[in-house]
């Protein structure tokens, strides 16, 4: 009992002393860019058969429903101080 207490004793030492020198599979250009492309892939994504060509409008479909929050907003906030009631539902207002 007392070799085993021993033992997982020197184990969590040497554990904890240990620096971890992990490697990232990086090799850096300068402090920052450390970006290499996996084999077979483009270095640089534009023009490529890897470009996702995103649809401008489902790119703009989160600022479109901001707006409309926006306007929904200043409807309650109009309605608010007009009749010092809070309305939710303002779609039909």
């Amino acid at each position: 009992m007392k070799r085993l207490v021993i033992l997982s004793a020197t184990l969590v030492v040497l554990g904890l002393t240990g620096t971890a020198k992990a490697y990232d599979g990086t090799k850096c250009k300068e402090a920052g860019n450390c970006w290499e492309p996996k084999p077979g892939y483009p270095a640089q994504v534009a023009g490529s058969k890897y470009d996702p060509k995103h649809d401008p409008n489902e790119l703009n479909k989160q600022a479109q429903s901001i707006l409309e929050m926006e306007a929904r907003n200043a409807k309650r906030t109009e309605i608010m101080a007009k009749t010092g009631k809070f309305v939710y539902d303002v779609e039909g207002q």
